[in-house]
């Protein structure tokens, strides 16, 4: 996996948009709530991973598992046969196995 290079910049000083008007391309002042909206969509974006699947912007829980073996040799060959990936597939089984003993 590659990962991409930021370049460094200079930073200026603070500003003050409390005090200070600063107008962005389109004419609107940027205000503090504006400017801390832009940089928690841009940081959004620079977040590694994969996008979430349970919601916008909403961390999805991670599970680690140990299995056998045989047991991900069966679960990668039914993902390989679907065309699906790995985590897919162990989800759906997952899935399943709740909606059976659900209560």
């Amino acid at each position: 996996m590659s990962h991409k290079r930021i370049a460094e910049v200079e930073i200026g000083p603070d500003v003050d948009l409390d005090v200070e008007e600063v107008y962005l391309d389109d004419g609107t002042r940027l205000t503090e709530t504006k400017a801390e909206e832009l940089a928690e969509r841009t940081l959004a974006r620079l977040r590694p991973g994969r996008p979430s699947i349970t919601g916008s912007g909403e961390h999805t829980p991670s599970l680690t598992v140990r299995v056998p073996r045989e047991t991900r040799a069966a679960l990668e060959e039914i993902a390989a046969r679907q065309g699906r990936r790995l985590a897919d597939v162990s989800r759906e089984a997952l899935d399943d196995y709740i909606a059976s003993h659900a209560g």
